[in-house]
């Protein structure tokens, strides 16, 4: 195997991968052995070897929940994942033209035999079946919430369409064809790397700003938001046109507390992530990478969406200048395939006193500059949609919608909105956040 691996030119990287680079050595190691009859180095055992490769095979396949073929499953995410020119020219491409087609032929030959890896001889030197038990296995039904359901089913998919090319052809030469003619294909409708796998990303800055996959995510859906039909519609048609290479604007959501902001955008990334869009999650502190992840996917083939959620600053904070350069207004042009959506209770973003309303001041002279300044970054948000807190009829047609979720609540619409009402006036308050713990308390309470 690691004559194999070291034989990849475009795919090179997959001999990097830890858990390949663990089984070459034990392949070469046991290759020694029985070459020369040399006695391994005190305290190694080939056997805890290949036990603990096994071991982070079985981490990964829990996180991507693979199934069946674990190896191959292995195989086609280590494909799927790779970033090299020519992958991230093929996700933008339907065919890739030059001479670096032919070392990507030779790598499919090695590519072909790694999937249809035979461990039995390794099997037998170890005196396991381990490795032939990871290419027949059967995974424990799990939670969406316990793996990375984006990653498995693309992976998946990439395994069981590999498998079926390859088998469908009779010459080497074909099977190889076949073999990159589905890779390729994979490549130009979901992409590669992490952002091709992944829907939603935050900023690591304990890793120097790495952008990082959100694994576990909501299925949310603007559906469950009831009622601001007109504000779904408005931020439905700008991300449309977004994703359709037109003209679209940065958004700003503002309004009360609990009413539905922040659970409109995420729903806005599960309805068009089939369609390419994808999110990128920053916080207020993480601000100064924000350069960075521009960088990071300007020339990748989706859209990006930077969301930035519960955004204001008060009046002492200057952090908001940063962010209107980065928005609009520096030397570096926002580039095309990149949109900011952001939530604040605050219209304004940042925080207005009364002495904002004068313009004179005891401490400045020409206060009304200081309120264009804190204005000017609003501004920079083209489209501004608001989201106040429902009326109180609005309140009871959240809650009745909400309750209709529910199985078996066995409850009338005026017992319903009876305690309802005194869950408001007991100090819920009139929002969606509200009537949605309301119906979590009852429900709660079913016998």
């Amino acid at each position: 195997m690691y004559e194999l691996l070291s034989e990849l030119i475009v795919y090179r990287s997959i001999g990097e991968h830890p858990i390949m680079r663990r089984l070459s050595s034990l392949y070469r190691a046991l290759s020694k052995k029985e070459r020369y009859g040399t006695s391994l180095s005190a305290g190694h055992d080939l056997c805890s070897e290949g036990c603990a490769i096994i071991h982070m095979l079985l981490d990964l396949a829990t996180e991507c929940g693979f199934d069946r073929n674990l190896w191959q499953d292995f195989i086609a995410y280590l494909i799927a994942m790779t970033e090299t020119p020519y992958t991230l020219v093929s996700e933008r491409a339907d065919k890739v033209d030059g001479s670096v087609n032919s070392f990507v032929t030779d790598d499919m030959k090695i590519l072909m035999k790694l999937f249809l890896w035979d461990f039995s001889h390794l099997d037998k030197s170890l005196g396991t079946d381990h490795f032939s038990t990871i290419t027949s296995y059967k995974a424990v039904q799990k939670e969406d919430r316990i793996y990375n359901k984006n990653v498995s089913v693309r992976v998946r998919e990439l395994s069981d369409r590999i498998l079926k090319a390859i088998e469908s052809k009779k010459s080497a030469q074909k099977k190889c064809d076949a073999m990159l003619s589905v890779i390729t294909d994979f490549y130009g409708r979901y992409g590669v790397g992490i952002f091709g796998m992944n829907q939603a990303f935050r900023i690591n800055g304990e890793q120097n700003g790495a952008i990082v996959p959100v694994t576990i995510r909501g299925n949310e859906s603007l559906d469950d938001l009831i009622g601001y039909e007109q504000q779904k519609k408005l931020l439905s048609e700008n991300t449309e046109r977004f994703l359709n290479g037109r003209p679209a604007n940065n958004v700003l959501l503002y309004g009360d507390a609990g009413t539905g902001k922040s659970t409109s955008v995420k729903a806005i990334l599960n309805r068009y992530y089939d369609d390419g869009l994808r999110m990128i999650e920053v916080y207020r502190h993480d601000f100064k990478y924000l350069n960075h992840v521009i960088e990071a996917v300007q020339n990748r083939n989706y859209r990006f969406i930077i969301f930035m959620d519960d955004l204001s600053f008060e009046e002492s904070e200057s952090d908001y200048k940063y962010l209107k350069a980065v928005i609009e207004g520096g030397l570096y042009p926002a580039p095309e395939n990149v949109l900011i959506y952001a939530t604040s209770n605050r219209r304004h973003l940042v925080k207005e006193t009364w002495t904002d309303r004068s313009d004179r001041s005891s401490d400045e002279l020409h206060r009304s500059d200081t309120v264009s300044e804190k204005l000017s970054l609003s501004d920079r948000f083209g489209l501004k949609i608001g989201y106040f807190k429902p009326s109180e009829q609005e309140y009871f047609e959240i809650v009745k919608g909400i309750s209709k979720r529910v199985k078996d609540l066995n409850m009338t619409d005026e017992k319903l909105l009876s305690l309802a009402r005194e869950w408001e006036m007991g100090g819920g308050g009139l929002s969606g956040r509200s009537a949605e713990q309301f119906i979590r308390m009852i429900e709660g309470k079913k016998e």
